[in-house]
């Protein structure tokens, strides 16, 4: 409870920050379900043919995965908001549209009678007896939609859109409960208040009457609100976007201090958490987002179309992958830092302390029935144990795991050898050792910022800016900083601000 509170605490700027965009994002998917739905449902009531037709295609729309859908609509649409709002208004129209027209189609023939007997125009009919009898059985249809679209965009976060999703996938790639109840705690707590909202609409005309109007305005109020935003004069502005993870959330942060400090009149915009390496450079590419930081090992194996042999040495592996950034994808891949952010083999202090254990060569001369936890892809890669193990002759008995279980695997003693990264924090938490690659099997991984060279044309002094960071930062620096967004619950936006004004760099 203490870890969560102290979470809660340090992270209040993006919590509401997250919180609003999964609001507005479901809000906005549920209007325009509402807009969609009720109004077919109105039309095709009397159409059974086809009003039968329209609900076997919205419950087909229910049966396709959500994160199939959605990625789908990215080579249509790109990512962010704009998919997002359209997968979650697809969910949203069925249950609308099924109670709507459902509760018109049942209403007493003999009112239906009474009414034309008086004769009531069509649409009279339908504003004074139709639609206030069927409005019960269509807030019910709003609620159940409701708490479909707010469970669902959680993974819009997965596209770049944002919200409580964001929380809930650093949780599960970190095993870090705090991020896991706050995400999916604010989630329910946002489906009951909005759930109950609509009840108390639904439970009298006047109640109905009362929160539509403070609604509206509180709608017209945030209209107004934007107004001087909207008419300032316009700032230029850069979208800078990060992997998962503690270090690209640190790395972009020093990015955007770096560049308003340097730049007034620059606006920037952080993406964190905004995905994995493809769907970072793809977004890169199509001009969704202006700014990444990628590690030189990962352009040459895994962007780059030119398939290379591995290089072991730093200044021709990031030159080599500026070469082919360049001629391939017209992009820019400014100088890199210090520091490597590469695989390695990781034991306890006291393990290899007892077995006298330095390098990955040490390691070789141990028992050969030591038992390594990996991350399954690392377990079958060519660059990865595969190739390890022919280079230095390793045998383990390998289990596979995702990486917060294979720290907490060797720091229970259930496991010898994990695999990881030279920066993680979790070295530092559990005490570990990060053996030396003394064969130089593992590419180099510098970060660097990547960018589109028609932007870096146009933005030099944004380039200016970011080459500040050109060589500095180590490998104990930036562990350090993991350590402390990871595992002590600092923003990386704090963190970040203090090692540049420790460095002269702000």
């Amino acid at each position: 409870m203490s870890e969560l509170i102290n979470t809660i605490s340090s992270h209040q700027g993006q919590i509401w920050q997250a919180l609003g965009e999964h609001l507005l994002l479901s809000m906005e998917a549920l209007l325009l379900s509402c807009l969609i739905a009720i109004p077919l449902g109105m039309l095709l009531a009397h159409s059974k043919r086809a009003g039968e037709v329209v609900f076997q295609i919205t419950s087909i729309i229910q049966t396709i995965p959500s994160l199939a859908l959605l990625g789908l609509l990215i080579p249509f649409v790109g990512i962010g908001m704009t998919p997002a709002l359209i997968a979650l208004t697809a969910y949203g129209i069925m249950p609308i549209y099924q109670n709507t027209y459902s509760a018109l189609r049942n209403i007493d023939p003999n009112l239906e009678e009474a009414a034309d007997a008086f004769g009531l125009s069509r649409w009279k009919k339908l504003s004074r007896l139709e639609f206030p009898m069927a409005l019960p059985m269509t807030l019910s249809g709003v609620s159940i939609s409701l708490v479909m679209i707010i469970g669902t965009a959680t993974l819009a976060a997965m596209i770049g859109a944002g919200g409580l999703g964001t929380y809930i996938m650093i949780g599960i790639q970190q095993n870090n409960n705090t991020y896991l109840l706050i995400g999916a705690g604010l989630s329910a707590v946002l489906t009951l208040a909005m759930s109950g909202l609509l009840k108390f609409m639904a439970s009298s005309k006047k109640h109905f009457r009362v929160t539509a109007a403070v609604l509206a305005i509180f709608a017209i109020g945030l209209g107004v609100s934007q107004l001087p935003k909207a008419l300032a004069p316009k700032e230029e502005k850069v979208v800078i976007a990060g992997k998962l993870g503690s270090e690209p959330d640190i790395l972009i942060n020093m990015y955007k201090y770096l560049i308003e400090r340097n730049n007034p009149h620059v606006k920037v915009t952080l993406k964190n958490n905004f995905g994995g390496t493809s769907f970072l450079f793809n977004a890169l590419k199509t001009g969704k987002i202006d700014i990444y930081p990628e590690f030189t090992g990962t352009v040459l194996q895994g962007l780059a179309k030119k398939k290379v042999a591995t290089l072991h040495d730093p200044a021709k592996t990031y030159q080599l992958a500026k070469k082919l950034m360049a001629e391939e994808d017209q992009l820019t891949y400014l100088p890199a830092m210090n520091y490597q952010n590469g695989y390695d083999l990781a034991v306890t202090k006291a393990f290899a302390k007892k077995n006298n254990i330095k390098s990955l060569s040490d390691l070789a001369k141990v028992d050969a029935s030591l038992t390594a936890a990996f991350d399954p892809d690392f377990a079958n890669q060519q660059d990865g144990y595969l190739g390890l193990k022919k280079e230095y002759g390793l045998n383990f008995k390998v289990k596979t795991m995702e990486p917060a279980l294979r720290y907490k695997a060797i720091a229970s003693g259930k496991v010898a050898v994990v695999d990881g990264y030279t920066t993680d924090p979790q070295i530092k938490q559990y005490d570990l050792v990060a053996l030396k690659d003394d064969k130089s099997f593992f590419p180099p991984y510098q970060g660097a910022p990547l960018l589109k060279t028609s932007f870096a044309k146009k933005h030099p002094g944004v380039v200016k800016s970011l080459n500040k960071l050109a060589g500095k930062i180590t490998e104990a620096e930036m562990q350090e900083m993991n350590y402390k967004v990871t595992v002590k619950h600092e923003s990386a936006s704090k963190v970040a601000r203090q090692y540049l004004k420790q460095h002269g760099l702000l």
